[in-house]
C-alpha cells in the first residue's frame, strides 16, 4: 500500500529541521551610511580631483571608501574594496564603502557600460595610491628612514633596516589629506598583489541570504506614507474626470491630481493599493501605436532623421557587385523590457527647501541634476542616496518611481514611499529599442570574407546627457529634459574577422512608438547575433568547421585563445554544420560557437553551446554553455564568474522568451504570463574559463558576456535542425514555422 506523508502531519508532530549557515566573519561588512538621513561627514568634499573625496582613514585604522558608482549586483562592493585595500596596504576587513550618495560621493558618472571598475574602481585606486605615497612620506620623516626602505602592509609602515614602525592611524587618522589625485601615480606592481585577484566573498551576500539586507523596498522613515500612481488605460490618454467619492470608504486616503498625474497616498500600503484600484477616473481615447506584429514593417517605413557610418573601409559596394558568391540575411530584434523581478520603488522626503530620495537608480548624480531642474531647487539641496533595487542594468523605472515619490511627498508634506505594481513595471518602464538589421557579405572560393555591409534601422538619439522623460513628471506637466537614449546600439555591427571591404550604415529614425532607454549591452546582443550567424552561414556554405573558419580570420592571439579555450571545454570535434544528432524521438541535438571583441576594443569572449530542438513542439532546450573570457586584470574571480553566469542566463531569456506586445493604445504584455522570462528548470550548465592578465588594463565584464549568447544559440539550433530563426525571441511557434519551411 502506498503511503502519503502530508506536510501538515509533519508539522503536527512538533518536529523541526534546523539548517544553519556559517558566513565568513572576516569579510568586510556592508556600509551603514547608505540608509542614514544625515551627512556621513559634515563638510566632506566631493571634488573628483581630491583624494579626500574618495577615502577617509580613521583614528582606529579603519578606512571608508566613497564611490559615485553603485553595485547593481555585479560585485563592485567587494572589488572596489580590494583595489583600495591593495593600494593602501590595509586589511580588506577594515575597509567600508559608501556608494552613490550624492552628498558625500564624487560624481563618477552613471553606473553603466560596465564602467563600475573601469572608471569607479580605477578612480578609487588612483586616490588610494596617491594617499599611500603621502603616508610613506610622512612615515619617512617620522621614522627617519629612507623611502626606499619602507613597506606599508596591514596598516603599518616598517623599515627593512629595522627599528620602530608607524601605523597609518597615527600618521593620518581622522585627518584630511588635502591632496590632488595624481592620475599618473605609480600603482603597485601586480606581481606583488595579495588582495586583488583573490576570490573574496561579497559583503552583501550574507544579508541577502538571511533576509537582513536593506533593499529600497524595505526602507522606512518616521511618518512615512505609502503612495500609488494611477496610469491611464491608454498611453497617450488625458485625464478628464476623477470621482474622489469612489474611495470615500477607505480611511485616511488622499487623492493627488496634478494635470494628468493621478495618485493616492495612505497610511499603509494595502490601503493605497485598494484606493488605486477603486478610484474612478475618466480618460480620453488614444490610438497611436503600431501593434507588435506591425513593428518590423513600421520601422522600415519610419522617417529617417539621418544616417551614420560608424565603419567604412575599402569599397564594399563594388566588391559586393562583382563577387559571384553572395550571402544576405535580415534580422529583427523586438522591444524588450527590463523585466526586473520586483517592481521599482523609491522613498522621497520633500521639505520646503530640500529633497532627499532613496532610490535604486544607477545614476544618482545625474538625477540629482534632473530633480534640481524640475523641482526648482539648487543641486546642493537635492540628495539622492542609492539603495539596492530589485534589478536594473540600464534605466528601468527606478527613476520614474523616484519622481512619483517626490511629486506625492511634495503634495502631502510627508515622506512617501512609492512602489510600482507589476502592470506598471511591464507596461511603462523604458524599453530596449527594436532593431531591424540587414546584412550582405561576399566570400572568396575558399570562404574568406571579401566584403561586408550592414544596415541598421533604430530610433535616433536625442542627447540630453543620457536622460529620457519620466512618466510622472510628464503627466504632471513638470518641466524636464525631453531626451531619448536607446544606448550605444551602433557597435559590433562589423565582422571581427579579416575583411578588406566593410561598410556599416545606421539609419537613425525620427520616431519611436515607445519610450526607449538603454538596457544591458544595448544593441550589441542583436548586433553580435546577426554578425555571427551570417558568419556561420558562410562557414556552412563552404563546408568548413565553424571554429576553424573563425580561427582563420582572426589575427589577435588573445582572440584565438578564447575561441580555442571555449570550444575545448565543450570537446568540440571539427566538422561542418549542420550535423544533427537525433535521439530517435524527434529531438535533435547540436552545438554552436560565437566570438566577440566587445565594442571592437575591450573584452575578448568566445562562447560554445549545446542545445536540443524538439521538432514536434518547437521547444529549444539549452543543455550546456562554455565561455572563455578575457577582460584583462581580474580583480575578483568569483564575483566575475557570478557576473558572467548571470549575464548568460539573462541573455538566454532575451533570446528565447522576451518580447513586448502592443495593441494600438498600450503595452499588453504586463504580467509574467504575457512577458515570460527564463525559469530555473531551463537554466543550463555553465562553465566559465577566466583568463587573468594582471599587467593588462581591466575592462568591465558584465555587459560583454551578454553578447555572444544569442549567436551561439542560433548557430547551435542550425547545427541541430538546419534552420535559421531570424526573429527574436525564438518561440516554439517560430521554430515550428522554420522547420515547416525547411520541409517544404
Amino acid at each position: 500500500m502506498k503511503s502519503t506523508i502530508l506536510r501538515r502531519d509533519v508539522l503536527k508532530t512538533g518536529g523541526a529541521l534546523l539548517v544553519g549557515f556559517a558566513f565568513n566573519t572576516g569579510a568586510p561588512q556592508p556600509a551603514s551610511a547608505q540608509t542614514g538621513s544625515g551627512p556621513v561627514h559634515p563638510g566632506k568634499t566631493v571634488d573628483i580631483h581630491e583624494v579626500d573625496s574618495f577615502l577617509e582613514i580613521h583614528r582606529d585604522g579603519s578606512v571608508t571608501i566613497y564611490t559615485g558608482k553603485v553595485d547593481l549586483g555585479t560585485g563592485l562592493r567587494i572589488a572596489v574594496r580590494q583595489m583600495a585595500a591593495e593600494e593602501l596596504g590595509v586589511p580588506i576587513s577594515r575597509v567600508d564603502l559608501v556608494e552613490g550618495d550624492t552628498s558625500v560621493t564624487p560624481d563618477q558618472g552613471r553606473t553603466g557600460g560596465s564602467s563600475g571598475l573601469v572608471q569607479g574602481g580605477v578612480g578609487v585606486r588612483q586616490a588610494a595610491a596617491t594617499a599611500r605615497g603621502h603616508i610613506l612620506d610622512l612615515a619617512s620623516q617620522k621614522l627617519d628612514r629612507p623611502l626606499s626602505s619602507l613597506t606599508l602592509a596591514e596598516g603599518k609602515i616598517t623599515s627593512s633596516a629595522g627599528g620602530p614602525s608607524a601605523s597609518i592611524s597615527d600618521l593620518v587618522g581622522d585627518k584630511r589629506f588635502e591632496l590632488k589625485v595624481d592620475p599618473k601615480v605609480t600603482l603597485k606592481d601586480p606581481h606583488t598583489y595579495t588582495i586583488v585577484g583573490k576570490p573574496l566573498p561579497r559583503p552583501d551576500v550574507p544579508g541577502k541570504c538571511t533576509g537582513k539586507h536593506t533593499y529600497v523596498h524595505d526602507f522606512k522613515l518616521p511618518g512615512m506614507l505609502h503612495g500609488r500612481v494611477i496610469r491611464p488605460p491608454r498611453m497617450g490618454a488625458k485625464l478628464l474626470f476623477v470621482d474622489e467619492s469612489s474611495v470615500a470608504g477607505i480611511p485616511d486616503i488622499r487623492v493627488v491630481r496634478i494635470k494628468d498625474f493621478l495618485g493616492v497616498v495612505a497610511k499603509n500600503e494595502w490601503a493605497a493599493i485598494r484606493a488605486a484600484s477603486a478610484l474612478k477616473a475618466n480618460w480620453s481615447d488614444w490610438q497611436g501605436l503600431p501593434t507588435d506584429t506591425e513593428l518590423p514593417r513600421f520601422i522600415r517605413q519610419c522617417v529617417v532623421d539621418h544616417d551614420e557610418k560608424p565603419v567604412s573601409r575599402g569599397d564594399s559596394k563594388s566588391a559586393l557587385a562583382s563577387s559571384p558568391q553572395k550571402f544576405s540575411a535580415s534580422y529583427y530584434y523586438p522591444y524588450q523590457g527590463h523585466a526586473s523581478i520586483g517592481p521599482s520603488c523609491a522613498v522621497a522626503d520633500v521639505k520646503p527647501d530640500s529633497i532627499t530620495v532613496w532610490t535604486g537608480s544607477q545614476s544618482t548624480h545625474l538625477f540629482r541634476t534632473i530633480f534640481s531642474e524640475s523641482f526648482g531647487l539648487p543641486e546642493s539641496k537635492v540628495r539622492l542616496i542609492y539603495l539596492d533595487g530589485s534589478g536594473c542594468y540600464g534605466q528601468n523605472a527606478h527613476e520614474d518611481a523616484a519622481a512619483d515619490a517626490v511629486i506625492l511627498s511634495r503634495a502631502v508634506g510627508s515622506p512617501v514611499r512609492v512602489q510600482w505594481m507589476r502592470q506598471d513595471e511591464h507596461g511603462w518602464d523604458p524599453k530596449g529599442p527594436p532593431e531591424v538589421i540587414d546584412m550582405r557579405a561576399t566570400a572568396a572560393p575558399d570562404g574568406s570574407l571579401t566584403a561586408w555591409e550592414t544596415e541598421l534601422w533604430v530610433p535616433m538619439w536625442i542627447n540630453t546627457k543620457g536622460t529620457i522623460p519620466l512618466v510622472g513628471l510628464d503627466a504632471a506637466g513638470i518641466k524636464q529634459r525631453q531626451g531619448r537614449w536607446p544606448g550605444s546600439v551602433d557597435e559590433n555591427l562589423d565582422p571581427p574577422y579579416t575583411t578588406p571591404n566593410v561598410t556599416v550604415t545606421v539609419h537613425r529614425l525620427k520616431d519611436s512608438p515607445l519610450r526607449t532607454g538603454h538596457v544591458r549591452a544595448p544593441g550589441k546582443v542583436a548586433s553580435v547575433w546577426a554578425v555571427e550567424t551570417l558568419t556561420d552561414e558562410i562557414a556552412a556554405a563552404t563546408k568548413m568547421d565553424a571554429v576553424a573558419y573563425r580561427l582563420r580570420g582572426l589575427t589577435d592571439p588573445r582572440a584565438t585563445e578564447v575561441v580555442r579555450r571555449a570550444t575545448a571545454m565543450l570537446n568540440w570535434q571539427e566538422r561542418p554544420s549542420p550535423n544533427p544528432a537525433s535521439s530517435g524521438t524527434g529531438v535533435l541535438s547540436g552545438r554552436g560557437i560565437a566570438y566577440v571583441r566587445y565594442r571592437g576594443a575591450e573584452n575578448y569572449l568566445a562562447m560554445a553551446m549545446e542545445v536540443s530542438v524538439d521538432t514536434a513542439t518547437g521547444k529549444i532546450a539549452v543543455k550546456r554553455v562554455t565561455c572563455a573570457h578575457d577582460c584583462g586584470l581580474v580583480v575578483n574571480p568569483d564575483a566575475l564568474k557570478n557576473q558572467i553566469e548571470g549575464s548568460i542566463i539573462q541573455s538566454l531569456s532575451k533570446m528565447l522568451y522576451e518580447e513586448v506586445k502592443l495593441d494600438h493604445s498600450r503595452v499588453t504584455s504586463v504580467d509574467w504570463a504575457s512577458y515570460p522570462v527564463i525559469r530555473f528548470p531551463d537554466v543550463p550548465a555553465i562553465e566559465v574559463d577566466l583568463i587573468d592578465r594582471p599587467t593588462s588594463p581591466l575592462h568591465g565584464a558584465g555587459e560583454a558576456s551578454m553578447t555572444p549568447v544569442g549567436a551561439a544559440l542560433a548557430n547551435a539550433v542550425f547545427d541541430a535542425a538546419g534552420i535559421r530563426v531570424r526573429t527574436v525571441p525564438f518561440t516554439t511557434e517560430r521554430v515550428k514555422a522554420a522547420l515547416a519551411s525547411k520541409r517544404s
